[in-house]
């Protein structure tokens, strides 16, 4: 393995949101993340409040996915939900997904059903940046962050392009997985 990431904010690791030539591809896998900068929106969304300032999501729009988008890059993610939907989905949908996907992220969905999970696709996160830099995302059983590892195996980075290949072939866009839900995902408790 090689360098890790104990935080978020390292500009180390933030750098390669910046530095990739062609595609940063996510897969996300949990129900809930307990990141850092979301949690008084959560708490906010939770609350049944509407969506106001976002600074979080806000830095990620506008230092992150538009600038990439601008440039010609791509920027997507496919995230396999369980449904019924846990308030913590429900909120990314609403508070940052529709904002992202307007900003030109690519979101796509697999949704299944609760305590079910794609055949093929692996039960953790990562990143990987123009096929080619792999970075493996570790989070404790609460969603809260633990680090991020950049795996210089070659048959791991061979394998994350075809899970990545596989997902999106197996997903729908946002705006179809958020149309067959209303449209909208209110905020409160589910």
């Amino acid at each position: 393995m090689g360098r890790t990431f104990h935080s978020l904010a390292d500009p180390e690791f933030n750098r390669l949101f910046t530095d990739f030539r062609y595609t940063a591809y996510r897969l996300e896998s949990l129900q809930r993340y307990g990141v850092f900068y979301e949690q008084d929106e959560f708490a906010q969304f939770m609350d049944g409040q509407e969506r106001g300032e976002f600074p979080g999501i806000a830095d990620w729009i506008e230092g992150t996915v538009r600038p990439a988008v601008q440039a010609g890059k791509r920027m997507h993610r496919v995230h396999v939900v369980e449904e019924p939907l846990s308030d913590y989905v429900r909120f990314e949908c609403a508070w940052s997904y529709e904002h992202t996907v307007a900003a030109g992220e690519d979101v796509r969905v697999i949704p299944v059903g609760r305590g079910q999970w794609p055949d093929g696709l692996p039960h953790h996160d990562y990143w990987l940046f123009d096929s080619r830099l792999l970075v493996t995302m570790h989070y404790e059983d609460d969603g809260t962050f633990a680090l991020a590892e950049i795996v210089d195996d070659p048959e791991q980075i061979v394998l994350a392009n075809y899970w990545r290949d596989m997902a999106v072939a197996s997903s729908m866009s946002y705006r179809e997985f958020a149309s067959r839900h209303g449209g909208r995902f209110s905020p409160g408790r589910g």
